[in-house]
């Protein structure tokens, strides 16, 4: 069955909606207009978090309701429920018309559609078992404790998702999407005498448990976790002050996509709020720096078949060989900079307006190998994982926090370090690459982003890259 006809059978025929007068009511709210849609969104999502050696908690909920929204120019009208009704969505019209009251504008064209699907729309959540999820999550406990007698916690949370969306025009064109979406996470805490430190892995994206339960993949998780505790726990101070750091592949991208990715979407631009605001076509990194945006990678975190407007995801370039050539567009954001949508538009439910946001970011791979690039360093820090970190958009100015991380000592690793931050300007730090690695990898599906109090999964990549000029902060001089 086709995600347009699942859809149908949720919100026409087991909701109770009209299709025809649904549709009529969108065409009359959105009369005059110059964009909008009727977001429909029904969704299950589960949680087991397993911690101290039981069932901490598990939770199930399912919602549903709709969101309409009206744009006049530079204005947006929106109104939403958890009410499926055609009542409801008529108040709801009778709300967001008052934005283009006097309006005279000309509704926008529908987004092209397609035929290609990233993901499959089975519902993780009914595939398996109840009680096969609590003991997937039992077996990881007694795995890692019985890998090392240090071991004095353990947490392993699994959570799913299945959400089916329909968004309806106001000139009857409807696109819908369903959308699996799970993530397995292990977390380890071990004591060495009155020392305590923590390692953690986790990964999913959009697809089913089945792959979990596997015990060879749910033990490699819990190893990697165990490993960075063990690394933690035997790690000294961090140094302090300016050195070159060089960044491992994957997860890494995660100070990309804060640092500079969220700079390089619509709304900031359009708004000139933006540290990248009117430097198209000019140098803003180093030669070989290239940078993308892909919605289109099948079953990743941050991938989708459409966007929350109906839009088809896209490879975006943003920057190419180290110009700045395009950002992240929504439709209204799009429009009034007179380009086109790049299937960036995004909300977190039907309760969210949708706004210029990232899927997948990723820097590109260059042509030198790790081990060339830690070899050029005579001093400096190999930060392999990131925890939290903070960006000012309009700055650039950026602070994230290493979770594993090593002194490079005559290019080779050294110890690991505790307490390392990095604290530099997204923009200048674009600039200072001097060496791009060969090994661009994505990160394990663990990614979620927040914009003005909405979040939403997605997806980061690199490869090792060597930064020179960066601030470390830590806990002794260097």
């Amino acid at each position: 069955m086709s995600s347009l006809a699942q859809t149908d059978d949720l919100f026409y025929t087991r909701a109770g909606l009209d299709r025809a007068r649904t549709e009529g009511i969108v065409g009359e709210a959105l009369r005059g207009a110059d964009d909008g849609e009727l977001y429909l969104e029904y969704s299950q999502t589960e949680s087991f978090v397993w911690d101290d050696g039981k069932l901490k908690s598990a939770s199930f909920d399912t919602t549903q309701g709709f969101g309409l929204r009206a744009v006049a120019g530079e204005a947006t009208g929106y109104a939403h429920a958890s009410t499926l009704s055609e009542d409801a969505i008529r108040r709801a019209g009778d709300t967001v018309r008052a934005v283009h009251v006097g309006h005279s504008g000309t509704y926008a064209e529908p987004p092209v559609g397609t035929n290609r699907l990233l993901y499959a729309s089975d519902n993780p959540l009914s595939l398996v078992p109840f009680e096969a999820k609590v003991a997937l999550l039992r077996q990881i406990d007694g795995y890692v404790r019985s890998q090392d007698s240090r071991v004095r916690q353990v947490s392993a949370s699994l959570s799913g998702e299945w959400q089916a969306v329909q968004i309806v025009r106001a000139d009857g064109t409807r696109v819908a999407d369903i959308r699996p979406l799970v993530r397995l996470n292990v977390s380890v805490v071990l004591a060495d005498g009155d020392r305590m430190e923590s390692g953690s892995h986790g990964a999913g994206g959009r697809r089913t448990y089945q792959e979990f339960l596997d015990p060879s993949v749910w033990k490699s998780y819990a190893d990697e976790a165990l490993r960075g505790a063990r690394v933690n726990i035997a790690a000294v101070d961090a140094p302090a002050g300016e050195m070159p750091v060089v960044l491992g592949p994957g997860w890494c991208g995660v100070m990309l996509h804060e640092a500079i990715g969220h700079g390089l979407e619509g709304d900031f631009n359009r708004k000139k709020t933006s540290a990248f605001s009117g430097l198209l076509g000019e140098r803003v990194a180093s030669p070989g720096v290239t940078v993308v945006d892909d919605g289109t990678l099948e079953g990743r975190r941050g991938s989708l078949t459409v966007d929350d407007e109906g839009t088809p995801t896209n490879r975006t370039t943003l920057i190419e060989d180290g110009i700045l050539v395009g950002y992240m567009q929504d439709r209204m954001n799009a429009r009034l900079m007179g380009v086109k949508p790049t299937g960036n538009g995004r909300r977190q439910s039907f309760a969210h307006m949708p706004m210029p946001r990232m899927t997948n970011t990723v820097m590109l791979g260059g042509d030198r190998t790790k081990d060339e690039i830690l070899a050029s360093v005579k001093r400096g820090l190999y930060a392999v994982n990131f925890g939290g970190g903070q960006v000012d958009i309009v700055s650039g100015k950026f602070v994230f926090s290493a979770s594993e991380a090593y002194l490079i000592e005559d290019g080779r690793i050294g110890p690991a370090v505790k307490g390392a931050t990095l604290i530099g300007n997204g923009p200048d730090a674009l600039t200072k690459v001097t060496m791009i690695g060969d090994d661009m990898g994505l990160d394990p599906g663990i990614g979620v982003c927040g914009k003005a109090g909405q979040g939403v999964p997605v997806g980061v990549g690199q490869p090792t890259l060597r930064i020179d000029g960066l601030t470390v902060g830590g806990t002794r001089a260097a």
